[in-house]
């Protein structure tokens, strides 16, 4: 049963028993902006393989009981457009052949360089129209909790009470309700104000996102701090 996908939303599963080796790929993920789920191994992937949809999955071949390659075909059962990038130190020519053939769509070898692994996962995406950059739509007016954005007047207001913010707060506080539920990079939204004649620099970020709480009073608190990556706006209800 194929599962339907909301914009902005990637969801990736990481399956690596070597926890220092899954880190460091979840972190490089969530950097992105990607939603990650960590496992240790295949049993655990398959149980959250039922609870969740997931549109890329990293999979390591030698893992305690089943192999990495052994769930693929569940995967696809699963979800069919879902993209499986094996991530192992197993580099025999016979073994990349095999992985495919099992239905891995893309095979990286470890050692792999952190950007490397990055642009394979977001190869596999742009190959299954699933990257959240390309061909999303900017909603013309966003409700959230009281909140009301218009992106067609530029205006703003939160429990019927207009408010006044500088282009760049609008912009940042637009990319994060359009966004809602994913995390943020400060690259990706430094990208989002940039043009106006200044400079534009991870503290710069922090600077309007201090603003935006002050001027949003209780909404603020929906804005999280995501140590060391970004921010992200809470969808459950405070």
């Amino acid at each position: 049963m194929e599962e339907s996908l909301a914009e902005n939303s990637i969801q990736i599963l990481v399956v690596e028993d070597e926890q220092e080796i899954r880190e460091l790929m979840a972190l490089h993920l969530l950097r992105q902006g990607y939603r990650v789920t960590e496992c240790a191994s295949a049993e655990e992937a398959l149980i959250e393989l039922e609870k969740q949809s997931f549109q890329i999955f990293v999979l390591d071949w030698m893992l305690p009981g089943l192999a990495g390659v052994d769930i693929i075909p569940k995967i696809k059962e699963k979800n069919s457009r879902a993209s499986v990038l094996m991530a192992t130190a197993k580099t025999e020519p016979h073994d990349i052949v095999m992985g495919l053939d099992k239905g891995a769509d893309d095979y990286i070898t470890k050692p792999f360089n952190p950007a490397v692994f990055v642009a394979r996962v977001k190869a596999l995406l742009r190959r299954s129209h699933l990257d959240s950059d390309k061909g999303s739509q900017v909603e013309e007016e966003i409700l959230l909790a009281g909140l009301r954005v218009n992106n067609k007047t530029y205006e703003i207001s939160y429990q019927g009470e207009k408010l006044h913010l500088t282009p760049s707060e609008f912009k940042l506080l637009g990319a994060l309700v359009q966004n809602q539920g994913v995390v943020l990079t400060r690259e990706r939204l430094i990208e989002n104000i940039q043009g106006e004649g200044i400079n534009v620099v991870g503290r710069t970020i922090d600077t309007h996102v201090f603003g935006l709480r002050k001027k949003l009073g209780g909404w603020g608190d929906r804005i999280e701090t995501i140590r060391g990556i970004g921010y992200r706006v809470k969808t459950e209800a405070l």
